[in-house]
């Protein structure tokens, strides 16, 4: 199935929208490690900081169609150190395991690199999510660092998977 991105809008903030973020059925159980709750109020002040302050962008995962998937964040950027998180989430569970997220995480690699000039992407993974690490890994990253016990779920350790995709400008040989 075919993808773009395409930057979000603030009327794009609409019950479905925000409805991704809620977690009745487990899917953000590993979404944040600080337990961080979303509604539409959080949501649109975070798109809108990031918007003002030109730090961090987001983007809404479509498909050829027009049919919304998730949404992409790209930053906060450290503009002195040209480095940034990237997070990907599938948000309209109908497209849930079908490869969409590792497509925009490759297309939001390709964003950030180019549009943002981005040197080095990163983002921290429970280790129990296995389809996230997965995802990207096959967009191209690479597991950089297991921080033992670094969350606690239930009050039991879980591993953080470090991972780090690197800009080819930057990093030739890699």
């Amino acid at each position: 199935m075919d993808i773009h991105l395409r930057p979000l809008a603030a009327d794009d903030f609409d019950a479905e929208l925000v409805g991704w973020y809620a977690n009745d059925d487990g899917h953000l159980d590993f979404f944040t490690g600080s337990g961080r709750v979303f509604d539409r109020d959080t949501l649109v002040k975070d798109f809108e900081l990031g918007r003002d302050t030109g730090r961090w962008f987001y983007y809404l995962i479509e498909t050829a169609g027009a049919e919304r998937v998730g949404t992409l964040k790209i930053g906060p950027i450290d503009v002195r150190n040209k480095t940034a998180d990237l997070v990907a989430l599938i948000g309209n569970r109908d497209f849930l395991g079908q490869g969409l997220a590792t497509r925009a995480i490759a297309l939001g690699n390709a964003l950030a690199f180019e549009r943002h000039d981005v040197r080095r992407l990163h983002s921290g993974i429970f280790a129990t999510n296995v389809a996230a690490i997965k995802a990207y890994t096959r967009a191209g990253w690479f597991v950089e660092a297991t921080m033992k016990g670094y969350y606690l779920r239930d009050g039991q350790p879980v591993d953080r998977v470090c991972v780090a995709c690197l800009n080819p400008k930057y990093f030739p040989d890699s």
